[in-house]
């Protein structure tokens, strides 16, 4: 009997390691299979809360995990390479989004003035008719190199063009040239799309370069020198680039700094307040010498004016007052009595 105890106790004590996966709540639990997820609605329990914290969130958490995984096996299922799957049904809980939802591709330059003018697309025939080669040759895409290439094996030389012109390297250059305006066109339009201010390049080409380029460029290369370009000549009817982000090209031109630092705004006055009270007030001597020649002047004529021996501070006049006697002149720089006719007679030497 002592055995067949031991046994049931080993084995009840085996069966407590597994608990059971029906679960019993107060209110239903809103299952979103789809998602993924389920929302218990149901209260804590405070006292087993603040008994045992850990071990109560953690059969909770078990509980509902055991709800939503017998929502799944509930589901159809199929086999996938060797494997039983279950199909999720669509989901029922609207989520937000991390970022906004894409909107439409927005329209290149010439699908927007297509769009203007009404201009529609027409569709290209694979193959059109060739009556040089007489025969079918592709329009564009596979073959269509080697069509040109049998066409073209020979080319006219201009009269007014080098007779050693290679006619076929400058239609290769030629080409080359037309897929790299189309790739800054393309480039473009990426940045148009997305609204950033593209940068300002230098000479771009006749073929790729737009006329406000041009003009941009030459106003840049002509402020390029040491004077920023002040003694650089016009040619007749030049016009000058005006426009936004103009200024900010031309070297040496004024610049207005933005208000806006990577600096948080604590830091900024912060430094702002040190350099307001950490500032030295500036010495300028000759001022300081001039104010105190001024000052000595004062002083004398105030002691000379206070002198006992003078009355009302004026000189005393003596028997050679030449009050009548008009002033010597000073150099031509003066006359001999401002306001009096000069005295007709000899000369005095």
């Amino acid at each position: 009997m002592d055995v067949v105890k031991e046994v049931l106790a080993k084995h009840q004590k085996e069966l407590d390691k597994y608990k059971p996966i029906t679960v019993e709540k107060h209110l239903e639990c809103r299952l979103d299979v789809g998602s993924l997820l389920i929302t218990d609605p149901n209260d804590f329990d405070d006292r087993e809360l603040r008994s045992n914290k850990e071990e109560y969130l953690t059969a909770l958490t078990r509980e509902n995990t055991q709800l939503l995984v017998n929502a799944i096996w509930e589901l159809p299922t199929e086999r996938v390479d060797e494997s039983i799957v279950a199909k999720l049904p669509e989901p029922t809980t609207v989520l937000p989004r991390l970022r906004k939802p894409p909107g439409p591709r927005p329209l290149t330059k010439w699908e927007k003035f297509a769009k203007e003018k009404g201009i529609s697309k027409k569709k290209k025939e694979k193959k059109t008719y060739d009556e040089t080669m007489d025969k079918w040759v592709p329009t564009y895409g596979f073959k269509r190199a080697e069509a040109e290439k049998a066409k073209d094996w020979v080319l006219e030389v201009p009269q007014n063009a080098d007779p050693n012109t290679d006619m076929f390297q400058k239609k290769i250059d030629l080409r080359n040239e037309k897929v790299a305006k189309n790739e800054i066109q393309r480039m473009k339009n990426i940045v148009r799309a997305k609204k950033i201010d593209m940068p300002r390049s230098g000479y771009l080409g006749p073929e790729a370069a737009s006329s406000s380029q041009l003009l941009t460029a030459v106003t840049v290369a002509k402020s390029s020198t040491a004077s920023v370009g002040k003694f650089q000549n016009k040619l007749p009817k030049e016009k000058e680039a005006r426009g936004l982000g103009i200024k900010e090209l031309i070297p040496g031109g004024k610049r207005k700094q933005s208000h806006i630092t990577q600096t948080p705004e604590k830091e900024a006055n912060l430094d702002l307040i040190k350099s307001v009270l950490n500032k030295k007030p500036k010495l300028d001597v000759s001022k300081a010498v001039s104010m105190e020649k001024r000052d000595n002047r004062l002083a004398r004529e105030a002691e000379a004016e206070n002198e006992p021996g003078r009355k009302g501070g004026k000189k005393p006049k003596g028997k050679g007052s030449r009050k009548a006697v008009g002033k010597k002149s000073k150099g031509n720089r003066g006359e001999r009595a401002p306001g009096k006719k000069a005295q007709a007679g000899r000369k005095r030497r």
